[in-house]
This record gives C-alpha cells, sequence and structure tokens, in this order.
C-alpha cells in the first residue's frame, strides 16, 4: 500500500498532462464552460420574457346562451 502501482503514476500523469499539458487547455475548459453557463442563463431569461398567449374566453352554443337567458 506504500508504493504507487504503474496505474497509479498513469493516472497522475494524465491528470497533469490535463492540467498544465499545452498553453491554456485548463483557462479554454473553463472558458467553455462559462460560455455555456452564461447561454443557458440567457435563455432562461429570454423564456421568462416572453409574454404568454392569452387564454381564450371559452363560448357557450347558442341554445345554452338561450336557456340562460329565459332563466334570468
Amino acid at each position: 500500500m506504500g508504493s504507487l502501482s504503474i496505474w497509479h503514476w498513469l493516472i497522475l500523469l494524465a491528470v497533469v498532462v490535463v492540467l498544465f499539458g499545452g498553453r491554456g487547455k485548463l483557462s479554454g475548459i473553463m472558458g467553455d464552460a462559462a460560455k455555456g453557463i452564461k447561454e443557458f442563463r440567457n435563455g432562461m431569461r429570454d423564456e421568462e420574457a416572453k409574454p404568454t398567449p392569452p387564454v381564450q374566453a371559452q363560448t357557450l352554443p347558442p341554445e345554452t346562451v338561450e336557456r340562460e337567458r329565459d332563466k334570468a
């Protein structure tokens, strides 16, 4: 348990390469994630700002209106 196996070293190397390998990879990944979050928020804001279509009033058939008028 005290020493690291080859798999531990390979995983550690992969993490180091992803984090520090190349110029700006990590900042590029984080920038893409931030853009995605901003677009999601804008989409939610746009959805809330859209007016909902008005609900149409239910119309009664003419015979029902006549019966209601005769009752009154």
